[in-house]
């Protein structure tokens, strides 16, 4: 856990896929990111982050998402971008503040908590 230091990041960016969206409204072209493929989209830029920093051996898993906000829509072939910060360590415990973007508007924030441990 040495490897990790508050402050590490990551950033992904994804096109947004019908496999993505979900269309509520039943119009053709209404199609927008989902809020679940939103948050897999943040985890996602999280192992980003985290991986690089493990033992061999060892891997993550998320166990918490808290304040998860999805506060504008994004159409299918825009791209967002997911940053994650890392802002705290304990013990094998990593937590993240995270950031979506489509261009310069903001889509989307939580925070994602992960803990290292043993493969095996």
């Amino acid at each position: 856990m040495d490897m990790f230091v508050v402050g590490q990041s990551a950033e992904t960016k994804t096109k947004i896929t019908k496999e993505l969206t979900i269309n509520r409204m039943g119009r053709t072209g209404a199609d927008v990111l989902s809020t679940p493929s939103l948050l897999k989209l943040m985890e996602e830029c999280c192992i980003e982050a985290s991986d690089p920093y493990l033992q061999d051996g060892y891997t993550t898993v998320g166990y918490a998402v808290d304040g998860l906000r999805h506060v504008a829509p994004t159409a299918i072939g825009q791209y967002v971008t997911v940053k994650s910060v890392l802002t705290e360590v304990d013990r094998n415990r990593l937590t993240y503040s995270i950031e979506a973007m489509e261009g310069d508007k903001q889509i989307g924030v939580a925070t994602h908590k992960r803990a290292a441990i043993p493969r095996e």
